[in-house]
């Protein structure tokens, strides 16, 4: 299906509310808040303002900006540094980084210098991207697919493996057998179905939903006023540019399947319409927002590949935003079912990681980049539990290693060599 594609009402709204559920959009600022502990009515405030930031960049990406079938949504790069400052009374601070970072990355995206990181990005440094951003994210899937981590009481157990197991089946079932509706729709068939069969087994919880106010807008500054302090700030930055690389992966990774060049135009309107919203974000109790990666999974799984339900989507988090007893609607889904239809997306993104590695030149320097990158994101995490400050962000977060990793190596191996060449022969 091409990108501009328009569809019948009905089909544009059932895509755009399978991009919502597929979208993990409410669960991180679920999860931050309840990590840091936050009472009710700022638990409320930060996923209000999350649906809202994503509604607002989601839209105005895929109508004017990027015009990509992207979704947007909070980084769960941001996840542990925010709950860090949370649990320090630093969410002031944190917002502050967040807001001085974005105006960094605004200025950087209108004047066009990250643009001319495009050249920067060879299949090499794309392809390990997107295959660790699909590792990452298969960290948490198998988590909620598992129910847990060995010793909790859901972990394996047959109800547990019954939702997730079932979930998976049929979107693997659906997106490689199924033809047409069933095929396009396979995800949101799989939640609904999922969601029935835990209505049965009574492990959908309403409570979340009675607590919710029926209408909400979020909070100016809910924290406080902005507090700037040079450590929370670099960290803040440091991560940034983790989500900044990760997002051109992802448009690269979308390029690629719609057979659309992700140029210098993209690239610069992209990253300013996500520095404004994390700008926006940090003003009313959010994170930053970037572009995700499992719904470009999506896009191959289900073969429609129309930016029309995309907007329809960001329409979507707008009301679940306005509408919080609305918007919990999504927290009836149980976490196995989450991990079953995350499950294929996921497999889906290291695919085309590895997809785009064939794609780059054979030659001993791009294998040692590409293995040496791969071996360190997923190796250094397990020894920098004891690290605190920036180093310690930096070397707990796979992706964050592969990303600098490969972008070191192919600089300083082939890129800085390859200039010096250059000049010495003119």
């Amino acid at each position: 299906m091409a990108l501009d594609e328009k569809l019948s009402s009905s089909k544009t709204f059932l895509y755009g509310l399978q991009h919502v559920c597929v979208s993990n959009v409410w669960l991180d600022p679920i999860f931050v808040a309840a990590m840091i502990g936050l009472p009710l009515s700022q638990s409320a405030n930060i996923v209000s303002a999350i649906f809202i930031v994503a509604g607002l960049v989601t839209l105005i990406q895929a109508t004017k900006l990027v015009k990509l079938p992207i979704v947007q949504g909070p980084s769960a790069a941001f996840d542990s540094v925010m709950i860090a400052a949370g649990k320090a009374n630093g969410l002031a601070a944190a917002s502050g980084g967040i807001f001085l970072s974005a105006i960094i990355v605004f200025i950087l995206s209108i004047t066009g210098i990250i643009g001319r990181l495009k050249s920067l990005f060879t299949p090499v440094i794309s392809g390990t991207v997107i295959f660790l951003v699909g590792i990452s994210l298969s960290e948490f899937t198998l988590s909620e697919f598992l129910g847990g981590a060995p010793g909790d009481e859901s972990f394996a157990s047959p109800s547990t493996l019954t939702l997730s197991i079932t979930t998976s089946l049929i979107v693997l079932s659906l997106s490689l057998f199924g033809k047409g509706l069933w095929k396009s729709f396979s995800f949101l068939i799989a939640l609904v179905v999922g969601d029935m069969l835990a209505v049965m087994l009574g492990k959908a919880d309403f409570s979340l939903i009675e607590s919710k106010p029926w209408f909400g807008i979020p909070q100016f500054l809910p924290y406080g006023n902005l507090t700037f302090q040079w450590e929370p700030f670099l960290t803040f930055f440091v991560v940034y540019i983790v989500a900044i690389i990760e997002a051109m992966g992802v448009y690269q990774a979308s390029g690629e399947m719609l057979n659309t060049e992700i140029n210098k135009k993209r690239i610069r309107n992209g990253f300013a319409g996500e520095a404004a919203g994390s700008f926006l974000s940090s003003l009313i109790g959010g994170f930053p927002t970037t572009a995700y990666a499992q719904n470009v999974g999506l896009l191959r799984l289900t073969g429609v590949a129309s930016r029309y339900p995309v907007m329809v989507a960001g329409c979507i988090f707008l009301l679940f935003g306005f509408f919080p007893k609305v918007g919990a609607l999504l927290a009836l889904t149980p976490s196995p079912v989450v991990g079953g239809i995350f499950l294929p997306a996921a497999a889906t993104l290291v695919s085309t990681g590895i997809s785009i590695l064939t794609k780059a030149e054979n030659t001993d320097k791009n294998y040692l980049i590409i293995g040496l990158s791969i071996l360190l994101a997923l190796s250094l995490p397990h020894y920098s539990g004891n690290i605190d400050g920036i180093l310690g962000t930096m070397l707990s977060n796979s992706l964050l290693i592969g990303a600098f990793t490969t972008i070191f190596l192919q600089l300083i191996l082939i890129t800085i060599p390859n200039r010096l060449k250059r000049g010495r022969l003119e």
